[in-house]
């Protein structure tokens, strides 16, 4: 893990996200005091489950996974963030003061590093930035609880057909971003589960592929899976 010189770019960027834009100078410089950026490799860990939260972290260049570790060891991913996303600044403002995940290295990123302190000082200077995290926290706390209905009513065909269709595909193909053993743990399903339906659904036509490059031959029908479980709004 190494700090590269803070380039005069960086804090362009950082302040071009929503949450900041717009931000008077004055405020801009709170944000950005003591900012330092780190340049980490694959697999490096940026910070542990546990410790202390003082930073929260933009995501210059590269991708940081968040995750915790089940009780056999087993690392479960909640989330990839890339290049242009904030991560960790929800835990700021957490009572306990600690980071809830830890936070890792997807191949070699760059990210910068932003105090706590200015964080929890701009939003008094500057209530804007306070309504929008609040806005921001209320969005989440609205997907997590439709997630968690999402979870207790669907079936595990359901929620891998969901998080097909979720994905990005490049030149007709998706890439995963977790193997299949961390996939399984993130829809809440059994490695024997995912790996059956997967094969079921290449046997049918609906998928073409295998380990973590797939392309999806019928759309319509994992649609028709999702749509029963699916929320309006």
């Amino acid at each position: 893990m190494t700090k590269p010189a803070l380039k005069e770019d960086f804090p362009a960027q950082v302040l071009g996200h929503p949450l900041f834009r717009d931000v008077p100078q004055d405020v801009a410089a709170i944000l950005l005091r003591d900012a330092a950026t780190l340049h980490i490799q694959d697999g490096e860990t940026l910070f542990h489950e546990g410790a202390e939260a003082i930073e929260y972290l933009y995501v210059l260049s590269g991708g940081v996974e968040v995750l915790r570790h089940t009780r056999d060891l087993q690392d479960r991913v909640f989330h990839i963030f890339e290049a242009g996303q904030l991560l960790a600044e929800t835990a700021m403002f957490m009572s306990h003061g600690r980071y809830p995940m830890q936070a890792r290295a997807r191949g070699d990123a760059v990210v910068l590093c932003l105090k706590r302190q200015g964080l929890l000082e701009v939003c008094r200077v500057w209530p804007e930035l306070a309504m929008r995290l609040l806005t921001r926290l209320s969005d989440r706390v609205y997907h997590r609880i439709n997630e968690v209905e999402w979870f207790a009513d669907s079936t595990a065909a359901q929620r891998l057909a969901d998080y097909l269709l979720r994905q990005p595909v490049v030149q007709g193909t998706i890439r995963l971003p977790l193997t299949q053993r961390q996939l399984a743990l993130h829809l809440g399903v059994r490695a024997e589960t995912l790996s059956r339906l997967l094969a079921d659904w290449v046997d049918q036509g609906v998928l073409a592929g295998g380990r973590r490059n797939w392309v999806v031959q019928n759309t319509e029908f994992l649609e028709a899976l999702t749509r029963p479980v699916r929320r309006s709004f």
